[in-house]
């Protein structure tokens, strides 16, 4: 599996960089603060939900503390796609949410 720490997140979207981050969070615990630009897709619904994930484009999967979007990288590494789990999740994030 690949990993990405909360910093490199946070320093590759203050070079500019157009990260494709995804969170499997539930949705309350989105409603607390999600990372600008991050689209939610609650861990449960992935499967039902590929379609709106392009499998030519890098994704940067966070959720709480890293074991559920781990589950979902496992997960969507064996059905083809480019995707990285963001270590420590929202727990080690110091960046802006909304």
């Amino acid at each position: 599996m690949k990993e990405i720490t909360t910093t490199e997140v946070q320093e590759r979207l203050e070079k500019g960089e157009t990260l494709h981050l995804v969170d499997v969070r539930e949705a309350d615990e989105v409603a607390e603060g999600i990372i600008p630009g991050a689209i939610h897709i609650p861990l449960g619904e992935v499967p039902a939900r590929l379609d709106e994930l392009d499998k030519s484009k890098p994704y940067i999967f966070i959720c709480r503390s890293g074991g559920r979007s781990g589950r979902a990288t496992d997960f969507l590494t064996e059905e083809g796609y480019d995707v990285t789990n963001m270590v420590g999740g929202m727990l080690a994030w110091e960046g802006a949410t909304e």
